[in-house]
């Protein structure tokens, strides 16, 4: 197994603690959708592409992980992203990869 740890806090504020596959090639928004921890229709509308930020969302302990740096295509899609904050990012753009064991992160409201 090459799972790592990740703590997504839903829309309604609860906190789940959940296994990540690392050997999957999966990213955030991919991984809150296998949960469910979204209402279906309301994360990843773009099929991961960076193109709606339906699955963007608040890193809270980004000192803590070592996260991709964003690329142009989602530095773009949260300027015109509602709801943006210092710590937004674009769960389709976050890899699950070893180096964000631990991540904790917080859904973004629905735009």
């Amino acid at each position: 197994m090459n799972d790592i740890k990740i703590i997504i806090i839903d829309r309604n504020g609860n906190e789940h603690t959940v296994d990540a596959p690392t050997d999957m090639n999966m990213n955030i928004m991919e991984l809150v959708r296998a949960y469910e921890l979204a209402e279906e229709g309301t994360i990843g509308i773009c099929g991961g592409m960076a193109m709606c930020a339906s699955c963007q969302c608040y890193v809270l302990n980004e000192d803590e992980v070592e996260l991709p740096e964003k690329n142009p295509d989602e530095e773009a899609m949260l300027w015109e992203a509602f709801n943006v904050k210092e710590n937004s990012r674009l769960g389709c753009q976050i890899a699950i990869t070893p180096e964000i064991d631990g991540l904790k992160i917080e859904l973004a409201p629905e735009a």
